[in-house]
């Protein structure tokens, strides 16, 4: 089993509500799968960006 995330309580609670899954499960997440779930994040916001920029 590997160790939980090496984060801060603040960064923890920060991406539990963000990617919308329980800070134990959170802590207890394979690396690379909250590296894709950060990456798909990213994408979803630099996509929206470009839209509300035109809006403006």
């Amino acid at each position: 089993m590997s160790k939980p995330l090496q984060i801060s309580a603040d960064t923890a609670v920060k991406l539990s509500k963000q990617l919308g899954v329980p800070i134990e499960h959170l802590m207890h997440m394979p690396r690379h799968i909250l590296l894709q779930k950060l990456a798909e994040l990213a994408k979803d916001d630099h996509s929206a960006s470009p839209e509300s920029e035109e809006k403006s």
